[in-house]
């Protein structure tokens, strides 16, 4: 600063700043040593804040209005100073303007997809982008924490650390929240109101507000959006049998209009594609013609009766059905007294015990009369 500079500076006594720029956060009000007058003019405006700050702690905080610097009007200042009648002039201190007003259309966003569990499609990576409104809540410690010393502070050196922020609490919120992918877009403004309440605590420290915060679009990756737009046209399609008989109506008109060169050739294509729709057809028709049956399979198996284990030498032999174990008694490997189990029986029983088995000894001959 030079002579002039310096001479002005001794004999000028208004401080203000008129605030030209867009982004212009926080600015110090250039004075030559930092000196000021004794009941000099401080003229804040509406949107500003004025911060004094002694020797790097912060003083006093003065809002719109125009104010006559004396020791009535700059209590922490005075204490810090130790004025206790008065001070003489100049006395020495540093003025930051802050820009009270609030900065809107702010972007965000994922750099990289978020990993999210979702219930119908299992882990899905996400992106979303939006847009916030910030303002200065509290100028002080928003000096303290964030400016510094920064004598020209703008919002392009904060809205990275808000955007980080907001990116790692976007990532808690989608996990917490329990919405399904498919039904996010209709989600958006909870997602935001949801993100504005975990941010809060972290743009308090900073003392800056959110005050909105809007979640504009969320995005799942090119491939999972292009097999959702399939599978959405199979819901569109219906009965996709019907739709295949359709669809072969219409090849067969259109073959007929157009015949082209080849004569017999193309007469003989369309014969062949209306036996095809015609088989296409009988098989759609053939269950509603045999007997109403709405299945054209096999009738499924008979229900297969219990079946039981035998003890044979101290052995576990089978499982073996009632036929199986009629043989084994016509043949006089299994006696009433072969001790047997099956699935629901709590421990091994005599056969001729059990009622189901015990019947199969009844079509068993009689032993033959001794000779």
């Amino acid at each position: 600063m030079g002579l002039f500079d310096k001479i002005r500076g001794e004999f000028i006594d208004v401080i203000e700043w008129t605030d030209t720029s867009p982004n212009t956060l926080v600015y110090r009000f250039p004075r030559h040593n930092n000196e000021i007058k004794n009941g000099a003019q401080l003229t804040v405006r509406e949107g500003q804040a004025a911060v004094f700050i002694d020797e790097g702690s912060l003083a006093d905080v003065f809002g719109p209005g125009m104010y006559s610097l004396e020791t009535s009007n700059l209590p922490i200042l005075s204490t810090l100073k130790g004025w206790k009648h008065g001070f003489e002039s100049p006395f020495k201190a540093e003025v930051y303007f802050v820009n009270m007003r609030q900065f809107t259309d702010q972007k965000w966003g994922t750099k990289n997809p978020v990993t999210m569990r979702d219930a119908e499609f299992g882990p899905v990576r996400v992106r979303a982008f939006g847009t916030y409104v910030m303002r200065v809540g509290d100028p002080g410690k928003f000096i303290k924490e964030i400016v510094g010393t920064d004598g020209h502070f703008t919002t392009e050196e904060v809205t990275d650390q808000v955007r980080n922020v907001l990116v790692a609490r976007f990532s808690d919120a989608m996990a917490s929240s329990g919405i399904a992918v498919l039904d996010m877009a209709s989600n958006y403004d909870e997602f935001g109101a949801k993100l504005s309440e975990r941010v809060r605590d972290d743009m308090d420290g900073y003392g800056i507000e959110l005050r909105s915060l809007l979640v504009e679009n969320i995005s799942l990756p090119a491939a999972v959006e292009e097999a959702l737009d399939k599978r959405t046209s199979m819901g569109v399609l219906g009965d996709m049998t019907k739709y295949t008989q359709y669809q072969t109506a219409e090849a067969i008109g259109d073959a007929a209009k157009n015949p082209g060169p080849g004569g017999m050739a193309a007469g003989g294509m369309g014969a062949g594609l209306g036996f095809a729709m015609a088989n296409q057809i009988g098989q759609a028709m053939s269950p509603q013609q045999q007997g109403g049956q709405q299945g054209g399979g096999a009738p499924p198996p008979l229900p297969q009766g219990p079946t039981y284990f035998v003890a044979v030498d101290g052995k576990q032999a089978g499982p073996f059905d009632r036929a199986a174990l009629k043989q084994r008694i016509e043949a006089g490997a299994v006696t009433p007294d072969t001790l047997v189990w099956s699935e629901g029986m709590d421990e091994w029983t005599a056969a001729g015990r059990v009622d189901a088995v015990a019947k199969l000894f009844g079509s068993a001959p009689p032993p033959l009369p001794p000779s």
